[in-house]
């Protein structure tokens, strides 16, 4: 059950969109080294060794993952298998710019799907944080210029961005109907392990399909591939998610849907970063933007 927002919660829910970003700058990075979807699975499986020490009881025969493999098999499906997968497939066939746009319509999805599939009441400063955060992040697509946007041409790429956020929806708010044993949902690293237990048994077919149906597919190996395997295995993966899982559970699915729009704020700033260009005020103005939407949305 969720218990609202307040400044700890809100500093988790900060902790996934800032490393999003920084996940989303490493896949452009590394398009070239390796397949999109083979990049999800090996950082999965990357994290599946990591955790493993933590959290290796849960593969046990008497653990008591197994009576509920049904709803870790949908879990690691959505948040796992499918979430990042599209993503990555995304950049190959579509423009930042353009992803970036369309992942803009998480808060929207998200009060959607709770108001259709579990009984979510929205409320009218929901919708009005809604508008404040997605114009935020409009402002930092165009730069200030709101005439960029009218430059925006969909193509398949954005299709699976759709389903992206649309499959991380429903996952986030499959996070805030807890049903799995306390032994479990109380250690934050089992839980990820029986997500990624049958999130890899996803990835690892939808991976094998890759490589069925591109004859180019290659990994180049090396340091650079294996330095941005390491972050987005430890950062994106296991540090965002036990960020965000612990604060749909408090805050709850609607509210924590505004928090993912920092992630293109971010992302404009750590690119800015690496570029070495100055933040500009359109930047101070969309930051405003998105955290109005938030706290207008969670005020009770």
């Amino acid at each position: 059950m969720s218990s609202g927002l307040n400044l700890r919660t809100a500093l988790l829910l900060l902790v996934p969109p800032l490393l999003w970003a920084g996940n989303a700058v490493v896949g452009r990075l590394v398009n070239t080294l390796v397949p999109p979807i083979t990049l999800n699975f090996l950082r999965w499986a990357l994290a599946f060794l990591i955790l493993l020490p933590l959290a290796g009881w849960v593969l046990r025969r008497g653990s008591p993952l197994w009576p509920h493999w049904k709803r870790f098999l949908l879990l690691g499906l959505l948040g796992v298998g499918a979430y990042n997968a599209l993503q990555y497939l995304a950049l190959q066939t579509s423009t930042p710019l353009n992803v970036t746009l369309v992942a803009s319509s998480t808060p929207v999805f998200m009060l959607g799907i709770g108001w259709l599939c579990f009984g979510q009441r929205v409320t009218g400063r929901q919708i009005a944080g809604a508008v404040l955060s997605i114009a935020g992040v409009l402002i930092v697509l165009s730069r200030g210029q709101w005439a960029m946007l009218a430059q925006v041409e969909l193509v398949v790429g954005d299709l699976y961005v759709l389903l992206a956020t649309l499959a991380w929806a429903f996952y986030s708010w499959l996070l805030s109907q807890p049903k799995e044993p306390s032994e479990i949902r109380q250690d934050w690293a089992a839980f990820l392990m029986a997500q990624i237990i049958f999130g890899l048994g996803w990835s690892g077919m939808f991976a094998a399909g890759e490589w069925a149906l591109k004859a180019d597919a290659q990994i180049t190996w090396g340091w650079p591939l294996a330095a941005a395997l390491l972050y987005v295995a430890i950062g994106p993966a296991i540090l965002a998610y036990r960020c965000w899982g612990l604060g749909v559970q408090r805050a709850g699915p609607a509210i924590a849907g505004f928090f993912a729009n920092l992630t293109p704020l971010f992302a404009a700033l750590l690119s800015a970063a690496f570029l070495g260009e100055l933040p500009h005020v359109y930047h101070g103005v969309a930051f405003a933007l998105i955290v109005g939407g938030i706290v207008v949305s969670s005020r009770r």
